[in-house]
């Protein structure tokens, strides 16, 4: 008896491994995937300027970072005592605007730095909804509280959603024509704009990015792997939901980097995955007795097993603070 309607999935002949690097940007569903690969020790880099939910809010990180282009003063706002950029998230602020500037340049240059370098982009996508500042006209990636009556709400167009898509992938295929580009969309539900509205907008961006894979048929760089559909088709049930009833929970979460990992997780990395692991759950070992001589033993294989693992991918970093 078949209780689920299941999507069919087909492994990627370009599967990711432990020598890989990876570039994770967009919606929140970013945050998860990511949590996941770095849980794992891959090596990546993830939303270095925070959740950005819309198209044009990555299109503008990725053409200004492979650009070089820095921020200036006037490019930043102080509001309510916090130094902020109306293109990141609210997680890159500070109560000094030098401050704030150098940081947002560091991931600048960090940001072009790991795109051409990468071996797989993942680029999420949240919302088509966007917020135009209207003393300027600029779509901002974050709204920062500043209070609604200074921004006008708009839903980008199949036909802007796909141009900003083909920028993205021009941008970086310029300068890093081996890289592997995975566009996803996030299952994470905006109902703050609306449910009708919310599906409206899941709409275009799944319109605009399989017209653009479309396009681009014959190109073996690009993918697309159904996170959204997962959820609504394979995960229909609000048990696998969070208490908010918008984002999925944690056993989602894991349902959904399972079938992840069967599609894009190269087969030669679950021998070291699981090394991996047997590693982070002996870091949050808590003893009855951390004096036992059981215990010592323990710490001491431990240790041999990071030190195995280092030697092998020096990339790798643990929290050993307690060994």
């Amino acid at each position: 008896m078949e209780l689920q309607t299941k999507l069919p999935l087909t492994p990627s002949d370009n599967p990711i491994d432990y020598q890989n690097k990876l570039v994770l940007l967009g919606s929140c569903f970013v945050e998860n995937i990511g949590a996941k690969l770095d849980y794992f020790k891959f090596q990546t880099l993830q939303n270095p300027f925070g959740i950005l939910f819309h198209p044009l809010a990555i299109e503008n990180l990725v053409q200004r970072a492979i650009a070089g282009k820095n921020y200036r003063q006037e490019e930043i706002f102080e509001h309510d005592g916090i130094w902020r950029c109306f293109d990141a998230h609210s997680d890159l602020r500070s109560d000094n605007p030098k401050a704030l500037l150098h940081l947002l340049n560091q991931r600048l240059k960090e940001t072009k730095a790991n795109l051409l370098a990468s071996s797989h982009i993942i680029i999420t996508l949240g919302t088509a909804w966007v917020y135009e500042y209207n003393s300027s006209g600029k779509k901002v990636a974050n709204c920062h509280k500043v209070p609604q009556k200074q921004f006008t709400k708009k839903l980008l167009s199949v036909a802007e959603i796909e141009s900003s898509l083909q920028h993205i992938i021009a941008l970086i295929q310029n300068v890093n024509s081996e890289a592997q580009i995975i566009f996803t969309i996030s299952p994470v539900r905006h109902i703050k704009d609306g449910f009708v509205e919310n599906q409206q907008s899941k709409a275009h961006l799944i319109t605009a990015v399989h017209s653009v894979l479309s396009s681009r048929a014959q190109s073996r760089d690009l993918a697309y792997f159904p996170s959204y559909e997962i959820m609504m088709d394979e995960l229909r049930d609000y048990r696998f939901y969070g208490t908010d009833m918008v984002h999925p929970n944690q056993l989602a979460v894991d349902y959904i980097w399972e079938r992840f990992t069967s599609v894009w997780i190269s087969k030669n990395a679950y021998s070291v995955m699981d090394e991996v692991e047997a590693v982070q759950k002996g870091l949050l070992h808590r003893p009855f007795n951390p004096d036992s001589e059981v215990h010592q033993k323990f710490k001491t294989s431990l240790r041999a097993k990071i030190t195995y693992l280092q030697e092998r991918y020096p990339f790798m970093k643990f929290k050993i603070s307690s060994l």
